[in-house]
């Protein structure tokens, strides 16, 4: 188990919580993090039951599911289960050692699936005036349906208000996915995270922990590994869409990942992209943003202004490097070509925007409040008005904090480059944005300036940052190692 401390520690503590009633908990978190190896451990640890949803019929779940408690309770005869309410009652009998007991049932959007009514048969089952047949049974339901669990729990759902845990399996972040990749180098570091994310199963189950050994080899990494038609990573990205029950029109959803990717984070970029008016749009977006494929940031200077990102960055090499030449890279040997061919792409299309993504994670999560002169609040990118220019500005990092008196501030701006060598135009530039925003009453004199870079800095920047503690430079070596 690697970095699930939390997780752990969490499960446990649910798995032993004293009290003869049982009691509800629900995990979720996207596909390939690591949910049913956690769920399986403690299950294995307590001496608890596990059930391992299909998709399938009503009859044929109750069947698998008769089956399986009957093991656990070694019956010579599975139960034979009519209907959920029977089910779930004796699945609320199985702690009969006087103890709690841990009972898993994992997929649980297929159950729900074929057997609407299963959620408000378990909230029947924990009513307190149900309470008495029980036993202290600890009941997880897991799924990787994250609208679905999302909703579990909400507003007026049966479940809402039931569960003593509600726990979210995260991807791991960049820092973390380069220890559980093995990865030494940054650079090489933050390629391979542009690439396949902080997804876990991504490193064994469909590498089988083949990692770039360095900067030499990421290139061939990429075309044996992630390239290549024969490996489980090739076809990845399209399958994780199929696998979400609510993207019903795959095209659809395709189409407008594909316009994200290429660059457009506003709904009206993406809906001139795709040749459909942007009202059109509303429904696929909020679809893809309930099932965690996407994010939508509200822009760090205008309330107006928001952009969508995507949030799995193996969804976005997909549709930027692989869809447009997919059937060439169907035909075996053709992948070194077509990655000579995409490098510009990649550059510019999924290592930039992820490079600025993971500068915005180290400026909120790993930067000191040295480094910001505060205390860190929240972390965007935006953009900033110039009028006497007539243009706009971008800035890539935007980092708020709170005053002694509670008042939101602007700690630094900071610009990002991934294939740049920044030097003293780069550092005129935030000047300039910082006038800007100081003029609007949006920052002050001694708001930072940071240049995020991932190719080095020239000798005269350097010079200026030593002599200058609002300047800060930062490059792989301290995204990854410093703060």
């Amino acid at each position: 188990m690697f970095d699930r401390d939390f997780e752990w520690a969490e499960l446990t503590r649910f798995a032993a919580l004293p009290g003869p009633r049982a009691t509800l908990g629900v995990v979720s978190g996207r596909r390939r993090q690591g949910k049913t190896f956690l769920l399986d451990a403690v299950t294995r640890a307590s001496g608890g039951f596990m059930f391992t949803a299909t998709e399938t019929t009503e009859t044929d779940a109750l069947r698998q599911f008769g089956e399986a408690l009957a093991r656990h309770r070694d019956q010579p005869t599975p139960f034979r289960f009519a209907h959920w309410d029977e089910a779930v009652t004796e699945l609320m009998r199985i702690a009969d050692r006087g103890g709690p007991t841990i009972a898993v049932i994992d997929e649980f959007p297929f159950l729900a699936k074929a057997s609407p009514s299963l959620p408000s048969i378990i909230q029947r089952a924990l009513d307190p005036t149900a309470q008495h047949t029980n036993t202290p049974v600890r009941l997880l339901l897991c799924g990787s349906a994250l609208s679905f669990m999302g909703g579990l729990l909400a507003g007026n759902a049966p479940l809402r208000g039931r569960a003593g845990l509600e726990l979210v399996v995260p991807t791991l972040d960049f820092r973390l996915a380069a220890e559980f990749w093995e990865i030494t180098d940054p650079r090489t570091a933050l390629l391979t995270h542009a690439i396949v994310g902080g997804t876990p199963a991504y490193r064994r189950e469909f590498t089988q922990g083949d990692a770039p050994a360095g900067p030499h080899d990421f290139d061939a990494w990429v075309t044996r590994a992630v390239l290549n038609p024969a490996r489980p990573l090739f076809r990845e990205a399209r399958y994780l869409l199929a696998e979400e029950p609510e993207l019903h029109d795959t095209a659809l959803y395709h189409s407008v990942l594909a316009a994200i990717a290429a660059g457009n984070a506003a709904r009206g970029g993406i809906a001139d992209y795709l040749g459909r008016k942007s009202t059109d749009l509303a429904h696929p977006l909020s679809v893809l943003q309930d099932v965690g494929v996407i994010t939508h940031e509200a822009d760090a200077f205008r309330r107006n202004r928001s952009a969508y990102r995507i949030a799995e960055p193996l969804i976005a090499f997909y549709h930027a490097v692989m869809r447009p030449a997919w059937g060439d890279l169907e035909r075996p040997g053709r992948a070194p070509a077509v990655w000579r061919r995409a490098q510009s792409t990649f550059r510019s299309k999924v290592v930039g925007p992820h490079f600025e993504q993971v500068c915005r994670e180290w400026a909120r999560w790993h930067a000191s409040p040295a480094t910001h002169g505060g205390q860190v609040t929240r972390v965007a990118s935006g953009t900033v008005n110039d009028p006497a220019a007539k243009t706009s500005h971008e800035v890539d990092v935007a980092v708020h904090g709170e005053t002694d008196s509670g008042r939101e501030t602007l700690l630094a701006i900071g610009e990002a480059k991934w294939n740049d060598v920044m030097g003293k135009g780069h550092l005129e530039r935030l000047q300039h944005i910082r006038a800007l925003l100081t003029a609007r009453g949006t920052a002050t004199d001694v708001t930072r300036l940071q240049c995020y870079s991932g190719t080095g800095f020239t000798d005269e920047l350097r010079h200026l940052a030593e002599n200058d503690p609002a300047i800060q430079l930062i490059d792989p070596v301290r995204l990854y190692r410093g703060d």
